[in-house]
């Protein structure tokens, strides 16, 4: 490096010096004039927050307070929105904020002074100098004439550490044409903010519709709060670098619920933008939720689901299972009775009102994303009322081909009972292995994939139904 170059990185480096020692300019929320936050899924927000600032001319010192705490600073751009010319030199992220324990600990080796509790007899309370040493799993005092440990009293520091901050500040270092107020915007990516969507359905009598609502839940641990903001969800899996973990503010207090208009959508590349008709304003350590939509009299089919499985179609096993659980399951399109908008990935909670009136719980299944026109499939749980008996009644293996490889030939029974006052249809699903081919069956399959037999058995109420087939597996 010539001498030259040496002076001139020398210089800048002590301008910079300079200018950071000058006064500070400090912006916060009262300079706010818009605020908006887009949240996206996976703990991660766009934050846009405009203010008007006084700038001085030439290099200032600007602070701007009340940022996020889960900050990422190399996403921060400063921009001027009214034409001003500015240029960032320099920008510090100082989230280490002020408590009685970090000012200990930015004390190290600075003189303070020490109260001691007043003299029971005489009352009068007494102050010596000392030197904190060390502020780890406690603290270390050094005295003029000796060494302790602990607080004997309280203390009294000289001054605060200028890398304190009572809250989450970006300090910047900027260069700026002309002494004017300037309509600045300061643009962050941020973790602490999330939000998911959260589905109540209500099943009619007949069960035959529902009446969905959805909501969106939003939890704001940033470490800042987001006053009067315009609110923007992003649904859809967003690619992303995954950045060095950061430590976690405290998990919130507060919850609150507040009836709104639906969410508007709109595409936004392969994803989608849902945006909160009027601001709305999410407190640090709060969970909000907001309505989504609401649907009324969407059709839904219910579905009795015997599943099987394949690893028995490999050897002799005999029974197979009594009282086996059927599942239960309801199924709609997004279409139709006020739906027909891209779902966001949640859970979905299905009530139905019970004789007396009164709404009970009867299951809930998460979704993914759902596109409009896709089908929702939900699994609710298990019929009490109805109940499977499966064994296998015969058993051969036709030929072999070393290990457990040959061709296997089993003959099976299903006993299906159903103890509820009207009939119903049972979906058998049989999982097959290999190369396969019905030998025999009481009852018609369908082929609906590669390796899956499926029957639609019809049981009568208070009564059984049963199902017979054999099979031939070569693998």
């Amino acid at each position: 490096m010539t001498l030259g170059r040496m002076a001139l990185l020398f210089a800048l480096a002590m301008l910079a010096a300079f200018a950071w020692g000058q006064e500070e300019r400090v912006s916060s929320q009262q300079e706010q004039t818009a605020l908006a936050v887009t949240l996206y899924n996976n703990d991660l927000a766009l934050v846009k927050d405009q203010r008007r600032v006084r700038l001085a001319n030439g290099d200032n010192r600007l602070a701007w307070r009340d940022v996020s705490a889960r900050m990422q600073p190399e996403t921060a751009l400063l921009r001027s929105l009214d034409g001003g010319r500015l240029r960032l030199l320099e920008q510090n992220f100082d989230f280490d904020l002020l408590t009685p324990q970090s000012l200990l600990a930015k004390s190290v080796g600075e003189s303070v002074r020490v109260f001691r509790p007043p003299h029971p007899m005489t009352g009068v309370e007494t102050v010596e100098q000392a030197t904190v040493l060390a502020a780890n799993d406690g603290v270390v005092l050094k005295f003029a004439d000796r060494v302790e440990t602990g607080v004997p009293g309280r203390m009294a520091f000289n001054a605060v550490p200028s890398s304190l901050r009572d809250r989450p500040t970006l300090s910047m270092l900027l260069r700026h044409e002309g002494a004017a107020e300037r309509q600045l915007e300061l643009s962050y990516l941020t973790g602490g903010l999330s939000w998911k969507a959260d589905y109540v359905a209500e099943l009619s009598a007949r069960e035959d519709a529902i009446d969905l609502n959805g909501w969106v839940t939003l939890t704001n641990q940033s470490g800042t709060a987001y006053p009067n903001a315009l609110l923007q969800l992003v649904a859809g899996d967003v690619q992303r670098v995954r950045p060095e973990p950061r430590p976690t503010p405290m998990m919130m207090r507060a919850m609150t619920a507040e009836a709104a208009p639906d969410m508007q959508q709109e595409a936004l590349f392969e994803y989608h933008l849902y945006t909160l008709e009027r601001p709305t304003t999410l407190l640090d350590r709060q969970t909000k939720q907001v309505a989504l939509l609401s649907a009324t009299q969407v059709p839904v089919q219910k579905e009795y689901v015997l599943q099987g499985a394949d690893f028995y179609y490999q050897g002799p096993y005999g029974d197979l299972g009594r009282k086996l659980k059927t599942a239960v399951f309801l199924e709609f399109q997004n279409q139709g009775g006020g739906l027909g908008v891209p779902l966001p990935k949640g859970v979905v909670r299905v009530y139905k009102k019970d004789q007396a009136g009164r709404a009970q719980f009867i299951g809930e299944d998460a979704i993914d994303h759902t596109a409009r026109g896709e089908k929702v499939r939900l699994k609710l749980g298990n019929a009490f009322d109805v109940s499977a008996e499966k064994r296998q009644t015969d058993y051969q293996k036709i030929a072999a081909y070393g290990g457990r490889g040959g061709v296997h030939e089993s003959a099976y029974e299903l006993t299906v009972r159903n103890a509820k006052r009207e009939a119903i249809v049972v979906k058998v699903v049989e999982p097959m292995p290999g190369d396969w081919q019905m030998v025999a069956e009481s009852q018609p399959h369908r082929k609906e994939t590669a390796n899956t037999a499926v029957w639609s058995l019809k049981v009568p109420a208070e009564g059984e139904a049963k199902l017979s087939w054999r099979v031939r597996v070569r693998y």
